[in-house]
């Protein structure tokens, strides 16, 4: 029942996704034990933070404006973005620890300092995140769930779009990269609604992608397999 709550005083919210794969290196589970922590941006978790306090970010980022990619997979866009812009400070959220894990090893690599992780749900991420504190984010090569009895599972709802809604600023862009045409469809129908101006005046806005993009493993094995990309930009009303 929507009133029902975990021991730790979370809802119970359904989770579709995997949380782990089968193995994780050993160099990986150094990454995970000893960069994880020093990179989180604040206390997230419902034990944490059960009065759900908002983030204070001021103190994580300084005066940086603050972007976040909602499901970063390995992570080659997020690192992309944060050397390209060292004066933004990015938030990358991702349940998938492996993920997670390949994310922390190119940090090392990268030496970026102006990148945060939550290796879990956004919606517990939103639940802290303070009003109008985002000025861009990123919704790359999302989970299709490609049966229609599944549809609802998609980020691409009201669930997710009204909290991402509020915690963005007004006149804050949202980027949508997909390879599913009925992904595509379902992102024009919801995301509007919820406060969104999908801002493309013709077929170039959708077929070109960004100039600062980064084409990611996800989207490499999508142009393989026959299928094309869409950039989807909107703007926060």
């Amino acid at each position: 029942m929507e009133n029902d709550r975990h021991p730790s005083g979370a809802p119970w919210r359904n989770f579709y996704g995997r949380f782990r794969g089968k193995t994780i290196r050993s160099s990986q589970q150094d990454y995970l034990e000893n960069d994880l922590a020093p990179l989180s941006p604040g206390a997230i978790s419902w034990e944490e933070n059960p009065d759900r306090n908002p983030l204070d970010l001021s103190t994580v980022f300084g005066g940086k404006d603050i972007w976040l990619e909602i499901g970063f997979g390995g992570g080659e866009h997020l690192i992309h973005m944060a050397e390209t812009y060292p004066d933004i400070g990015l938030i990358g959220c991702e349940p998938f620890i492996n993920g997670v894990a390949m994310l922390l090893g190119k940090i090392r690599k990268a030496d970026v300092d102006n990148l945060r992780v939550h290796p879990g749900d956004v919606r517990d991420l939103f639940d802290v995140l303070p009003d109008h504190s985002l000025s861009k984010v990123f919704l790359n090569y999302p989970d299709p769930w490609p049966k229609k009895r599944h549809h609802r599972r998609r980020f691409v709802t009201p669930e997710h779009l009204a909290p991402l809604h509020r915690v963005m600023r007004p006149g804050a862009e949202l980027r949508v990269a997909t390879d599913i045409k009925d992904y595509v469809r379902q992102t024009l129908e919801e995301v509007p609604p919820q406060g969104f101006e999908w801002l493309a005046e013709g077929p170039t806005d959708w077929r070109n992608p960004w100039e600062d993009w980064i084409s990611t493993r996800y989207e490499q094995k999508a142009l393989r397999e026959g299928r094309t990309p869409h950039y989807l930009t909107f703007r926060r009303i």
